[in-house]
């Protein structure tokens, strides 16, 4: 992700997208009519649609400028995903023991931010690595770590350093919001001027860059 541009794209028109998570998986039927099933990808790919977003013609000039500095797919850049932009449930206040990062060995000092899906039968561990500036909170054992004295962030990798590596057995949290790193799916902005002084963009597919 080494062409990446460190900017949301606009969120009032992210916010009227649809889109969400995709996974790829082989299904076999066999003579017998019993199935096997094959994941092909590791990870969930997210992809959007935002031109559901795009209104008016202001909204549409937002948008062409913001597809032009980006070269269409070339330059990657920050996503809100309404729904899922939160190391919580989407209508609670994100916690410093929200997340488990990892399990202290009084050696280790940086940790990657994640977030954990499920529970009980597979849970799924998704990398994070655009957290949202000044909304990250880290514990150790449930006690709030400050930033600084305690511990750097970097917003644009999602790698936690602590200055003193937490002790053997310690449980590394974390809560934060985070965006979704991703790119224009598409190097043509077809644009609908048929409307009487607005406009629209029926189709801008956003997919999400993998690490």
């Amino acid at each position: 992700m080494s062409v990446f541009h460190e900017v949301r794209f606009p969120l009032d028109i992210s916010m009227h997208a649809s889109g969400g998570p995709e996974r790829r998986t082989d299904v076999v039927t066999l003579g017998s009519n019993r199935e096997m099933r094959n994941a092909r990808w590791a990870n969930s790919r997210r992809a959007f649609q935002a031109g559901y977003g795009v209104k008016s013609f202001a909204a549409l000039a937002q948008v062409l400028s913001f597809f032009e500095e980006r070269r269409g797919r070339l330059y990657g850049f920050r996503w809100r995903d309404r729904l899922d932009y939160k190391s919580c449930a989407p209508d609670a206040m994100p916690a410093a023991t929200d997340q488990l990062l990892a399990i202290g060995d009084a050696a280790t000092k940086q940790f990657q931010l994640i977030k954990t899906y499920g529970q009980t039968f597979a849970p799924y561990t998704r990398v994070i690595q655009k957290p949202v500036a000044g909304t990250l909170l880290v514990a150790v054992n449930g006690v709030t770590k400050t930033p600084g004295p305690d511990f750097t962030a970097d917003v644009t990798t999602g790698l936690v350093s602590f200055i003193a590596a937490p002790p053997a057995g310690a449980q590394v949290t974390a809560g934060f919001q985070f965006d979704v790193p991703v790119r224009f799916d598409t190097d043509f902005l077809d644009v609908d001027y048929s409307a009487f002084q607005a406009g629209q963009i029926p189709k801008i597919p956003i997919v999400e860059i993998i690490p």
